[in-house]
């Protein structure tokens, strides 16, 4: 596996609700941790603005890209949704990212989601959620009814897998709002990322 990592920042302010800072604390803890293990590190800051196109060549550039977000509502900020939606519709219509959704006539085994060229990367998504860890792998959960954290979450790394990338465990901060446990949070990322890159 190569050694170029883009580190994507969903974080998204909502003065007296959410200032973001867990996510600017992990998405540079990230950052410095795949630096220490030899990794050319590449950023992208949403909320601050960004070029369509140089992100479609960051995507192309990048061996691992590892999205930041918290959770809003069960899913990411509307702002990531938007940068997915250019970006990624950038990537179509240069046929970077993939050529087609994979089907093909000519051979009808192909299956939907086939055409991707990101094979050979990874991807990770790390959130930060008020979601308690229980809730997610029990049966007896009203919300979520026993799906897992990946999941609950595949809506936010679908458009990776569809692209040909391999898709991480996700990892998640818990209970941010109501219990945070930022420290243990911290070396929990850390160790995934050793055990994950080595």
């Amino acid at each position: 596996m190569g050694k170029r990592v883009l580190i994507i920042n969903a974080r998204q302010v909502h003065p007296g609700i959410s200032e973001g800072r867990l996510n600017l604390t992990m998405a540079s803890l990230i950052g410095e941790e795949m630096r220490k293990k030899g990794f050319e590190v590449k950023t992208s800051a949403i909320e601050s603005g960004y070029d369509i196109s140089e992100e479609v060549q960051k995507h192309l550039w990048a061996d691992v890209i590892v999205t930041q977000s918290p959770v809003f509502w069960f899913g990411s900020p509307w702002i990531y949704k938007k940068y997915v939606d250019e970006v990624f519709t950038a990537g179509l219509v240069q046929q970077s990212f993939l050529e087609g959704d994979g089907r093909s006539k000519a051979d009808p085994a192909r299956q939907y989601g086939s055409g991707g060229k990101m094979k050979g990367k990874q991807y990770l998504l790390s959130l930060t959620m008020n979601s308690p860890k229980a809730a997610f792998n029990d049966p007896s959960q009203q919300l979520h009814e026993g799906r897992s954290l990946d999941e609950v979450f595949a809506a936010n790394t679908a458009n990776y897998k569809f692209c040909g990338a391999d898709v991480l465990p996700t990892f998640a901060c818990y209970d941010v709002v109501s219990a945070p446990q930022v420290q243990q949070d911290i070396a929990r990322l850390k160790d995934y990322l050793v055990k994950t890159f080595g």
